[in-house]
């Protein structure tokens, strides 16, 4: 009987073309500062070298390769270049990517512990290290009432916690019947936009996330929290959820965690922790008074995938009581039902987030970790703090440039004294040129230039050419 034809690729072949894309990865991370950081193409370029029809006959690896090289490249902006300053970092390692790898080559779906236990199993062993290694409370350990799981993204991790708020307050009603427009959330006019896409997703509506002013430090006024949830209650609303955030997006400005847990007590409220970047720097012992009070919180969470040099996605949240998100988030067809989960020995993730289906994330997190132990995380960290306080330095020094909010520890907000449009100008040109990639903020209603030192492999060097760039940006400016 004849072989059947296969068009699949042959392991030997996969082994061959394996090395070859490593190798282009490796080439390309030691290339990286000859490419613009910015993408310089114009919209639809990418889209117009592209052939208009796929291909009827399969073509060799090697010419994938090579159009890679040629018509994506020049759309990519570098977000692993050491001069990407931009946003916060979405930074990678070479052990994430090969954990990421080798995530991809097993193919697992982890949505229940029996469709595969490692990917389980690694998963809650590798979250509890993390309460150790961020000096977390005790309570978001396994082993206690809560647990850690990873989320794709802070924005996901959010809405669970805000989901779980909900269904608490409501007796677990508000699943059954929907919301009744009754139900208030609080976050600060500086809380991640993410949290009005939650409103939104959760029912309880963008009108009912009541947005907290805030502090001159961009910083959410506990006194402010209380008098609108008193407001709310007296007009027979139901609150239930705070956002307290540690770093916010705009300014990287720290929340009162301690003050807004005990508004959150004396009322029954939901307390969700945003650590999205700055949690990592709960590694370094020195810094962990930022988020004082986190043990007061309900659930909590950071982002490895910005800052832990662990390639997106990975967003690690906790929670303090893992019975409150699972009965918030469990749905139990026939299909799903199997011995294991039946005998509640076993954690499914399904159940603790919105999707069903889950990739293998921790093997990259539980890479990064072994390959850099807490030595060489903490390092990197200091780092990275200590290059920014520098370039804070360098700003203070030039009477041209003002600091527009504290640092605290790796995001520079600072503008030129002559205004917007001089702003304006800087960031443009210099994005124009691809040397670097800066972002902006309004702080005060002023335009306000973002540097954030994150990156994996950025460099005192790097830190310096910025610094020299904004410089020669701003002596091309007309004065007055």
């Amino acid at each position: 009987m004849a072989e059947e034809k296969s068009f699949h690729m042959t392991p030997d072949e996969f082994r061959r073309h394996g090395h070859a894309v490593v190798d282009w990865i490796a080439d390309y991370h030691s290339r990286i500062e000859s490419f613009p950081v910015l993408s310089q193409v114009k919209p639809g370029e990418i889209r117009a070298s592209l052939p208009a029809t796929p291909p009827a006959q399969g073509e060799p690896f090697d010419v994938l390769l090579k159009d890679v090289e040629k018509l994506i490249l020049p759309g990519v902006t570098q977000w692993q270049s050491p001069n990407f300053f931009a946003y916060f970092p979405c930074n990678a390692s070479g052990p994430g990517i090969l954990g990421d790898l080798l995530s991809s080559g097993l193919g697992v779906q982890g949505m229940l512990w029996s469709t595969s236990p490692a990917c389980t199993e690694l998963e809650t062993h590798v979250l509890d290290w993390l309460v150790t290694m961020l000096g977390l409370p005790e309570k978001f350990l396994s082993s206690s009432t809560g647990g850690g799981v990873i989320q794709d993204t802070a924005s996901s991790a959010a809405l669970c916690a805000l989901l779980a708020a909900r269904e608490r307050a409501t007796n677990y009603a508000s699943n059954q019947k929907g919301c009744d427009g009754r139900i208030v959330a609080y976050a600060s006019t500086q809380t991640h936009s993410s949290l009005q896409k939650a409103a939104m997703i959760a029912g309880i509506g963008v009108d009912n996330l009541r947005l907290i002013e805030v502090d001159e430090n961009f910083a959410m006024r506990p006194d402010s929290l209380a008098r609108q949830i008193e407001i709310d209650k007296n007009a027979g609303l139901v609150p239930c959820f705070v956002c307290a955030t540690v770093g916010t997006t705009s300014s990287n400005a720290m929340d009162p965690i301690p003050k807004i847990a005990r508004i959150c007590r004396e009322h029954n409220l939901w307390l969700h922790v945003d650590a999205a970047m700055s949690g990592t720097a709960a590694l370094c012992p020195e810094f962990r008074h930022f988020q004082e009070g986190v043990e007061l919180a309900d659930s909590y969470n950071f982002n490895p995938h910005k800052w832990m040099f662990t390639n997106f996605d990975c967003s690690c949240f906790w929670v303090a009581d893992r019975k409150a998100l699972i009965q918030t988030l469990s749905i139990l067809p026939e299909y799903l039902r199997n011995q294991a989960t039946e005998s509640g020995a076993v954690i499914d993730y399904r159940d603790w987030h919105i999707q069903l289906g889950r990739r293998f994330r921790s093997l990259k997190l539980w890479f990064v970790i072994r390959h850099y132990g807490i030595e060489g995380l903490q390092h990197h960290i200091r780092q990275h703090v200590q290059l920014a306080q520098g370039f804070a330095e360098c700003v203070r020094n030039d009477s041209r440039f003002e600091l527009a909010a504290p640092v605290p520890l790796n995001l520079v907000c600072f503008r030129h004294k002559a205004g917007d449009a001089a702003n304006q100008t800087i960031m443009d040109r210099i994005n124009r040129s691809g040397d670097l990639f800066l972002t902006h903020t309004k702080l005060n209603g002023k335009f306000t230039l973002r540097l954030c030192v994150g990156q994996t492999n950025t460099q005192a060097r790097h830190v310096e050419k910025a610094w020299k760039r904004i410089c020669q940006e701003a002596a091309k400016l007309t004065p007055g």
